[in-house]
């Protein structure tokens, strides 16, 4: 989409969502790759794309515990319903993500003070924004689940890292809360591919992983490359964080 058309989209909705934003910064394109006109749209409505996060949330949540219909016992199945309790908070990590940058988003319009909250929301944004995509197309592909769910999970994930890249304009991300968000999810990726520390898998059961007695075959090369995809996602989560500070800080010093 042209810049001309962009710019009378954002013009467009700015007459009904006119709250003042943040102004752009002219950060690079390697931490802002965003169009100008669609940052500024994204943050106008911030109250709609918040609610639409956490809708989303509660829809993987109800993902993850098989999908019930109904009211009747065993409420909680899928995965949440064969892992402890104590678990839960390590497993649904996409409704976890939309969760943060629903918060993010909404912590911003109410001018809260929430460094970590908004990082964490830029780390779970680009990392399940990004992981998920690749394994449903590379390692998952399409066999043994229902066109129409295999293919929201992808684009609504990308979904999620175009958002990411919104918070820069009100956030600092400040060396303390890339400290929380990396120990997070840098403690996410331990416990979900290499130390279990409650019966799992933590991590999201990959249909290209085969069922064998007692759980799930992690023996193959698609867990393994789900755990690499992982990992590197965290590291260039970090360092995406660390290098809008420090552009950020430039910007500071031009100005």
């Amino acid at each position: 989409m042209s810049a001309g058309v962009g710019n009378r989209i954002d013009g467009f909705v700015a007459t009904y969502f006119d709250r003042e934003i943040p102004d752009p910064e002219g950060l690079p394109r390697y931490v802002a790759p965003l169009p100008e006109w669609l940052e500024n749209l994204g943050l106008r409505l911030a109250w709609p794309i918040a609610l639409v996060n956490l809708l989303g949330t509660l829809f993987g949540f109800w993902y993850y515990a098989g999908q019930p219909l109904d009211f009747a016992a065993p409420l909680i199945e899928g995965q949440l319903g064969a892992a402890p309790a104590a678990a839960y908070p390590l497993i649904p990590d996409s409704p976890v993500a939309t969760m943060f940058i629903g918060l993010s988003l909404i912590a911003w319009r109410l001018d809260l003070d929430a460094g970590p909250l908004h990082t964490l929301a830029f780390f779970g944004c680009i990392k399940l924004g990004l992981w998920t995509p690749y394994v449903q197309l590379v390692l998952n592909g399409s066999q043994g689940i229902v066109p129409w769910l295999y293919w929201f999970l992808i684009l609504s994930h990308l979904a999620m890292s175009v958002e990411a890249f919104l918070i820069h304009r009100y956030a600092r991300f400040s060396v303390g809360s890339v400290a929380v968000a990396l120990a997070w999810y840098g403690f996410n990726d331990v416990v979900d591919y290499f130390w279990p520390l409650l019966s799992g898998p933590h991590h999201t059961w990959l249909r290209a992983e085969p069922i064998v007695a007692g759980g799930f075959d992690h023996s193959v090369p698609a867990h393994d490359f789900a755990a690499a995809w992982a990992v590197v996602l965290t590291f260039l989560a970090t360092f995406l964080a660390l290098a809008t500070r420090v552009e950020k800080l430039k910007f500071d010093g031009r100005g």
